[in-house]
């Protein structure tokens, strides 16, 4: 994920940049992306951009990236036609280059992913500030609300509430409960927070922490 071609092509695509397109792809629309001796072409859908095909410059040779990149697509035009009706009227036939089925299981798949270490981290915030504060903490999520208390008495085990206001996943809350340091997870169970009264609509659970979690969250905050 690290190659000079994704981070260029990542950052060029990031806004409304200047753009050049393959002149010699005309079924598809993709673009040039350059950076050294490397060459890339990007399809842009609503979504993001995809870096769909990648090579080396090697100027005035068949073997030239944007050159090679051609020739696949009018063979595969070829080969669409000899098999396919209706004939595509295009020069070339780039489709096959484009995102498919694993390609989007695997977009799902990383905004899921994303969405689980946004949580975590978000979770272990409200933690240390509330074991710092000793007051509840609070943050707004995307659509929900989420507060943790944190009560840390010296010699005793350690209280936390987690309490969640809005429409938020079965999914969502177990990620939020399991991102909780030095608490176990079958221990978690409704409850209501101490000295306050509940909310309309929202959800409380409690459980207790191991006290060395705790002193290890305040020795080492990050």
């Amino acid at each position: 994920m690290d190659h000079p071609l994704l981070r260029k092509a990542s950052a060029q695509f990031a806004g409304d940049g200047v753009r050049e397109r393959i002149a010699a792809i005309d079924d598809v629309v993709l673009f040039k992306v350059k950076i050294q001796r490397w060459r890339g072409a990007v399809w842009s859908d609503i979504r993001c951009p995809w870096l769909v095909a990648a090579g080396r410059r090697e100027d005035g040779s068949p073997d030239d990236f944007y050159a090679v990149l051609a020739e696949r697509g009018r063979q595969a035009r070829k080969v669409h036609n000899h098999t396919e009706t209706p004939p595509l009227t295009t020069d070339t036939y780039s489709t096959a280059l484009l995102p498919g089925p694993l390609d989007e299981a695997r977009m799902r798949l990383e905004d899921a992913e994303g969405q689980v270490l946004r949580l975590e981290s978000a979770v272990r915030g409200l933690v240390v500030n509330a074991l710092l504060t000793g007051r509840e903490q609070c943050e707004d999520l995307a659509g929900y609300t989420l507060a943790i208390l944190v009560r840390a008495e010296e010699g005793h085990e350690t209280y936390v509430g987690v309490r969640i206001i809005g429409q938020v996943t079965i999914a969502d809350q177990a990620v939020i409960l399991d991102a909780v340091p030095g608490c176990e997870r079958d221990s978690w169970y409704p409850d209501v927070m101490p000295h306050r009264e509940t909310a309309a609509g929202e959800v409380i659970w409690s459980n207790l922490m191991d006290p060395h979690a705790a002193a290890a969250l305040l020795n080492d905050p990050e």
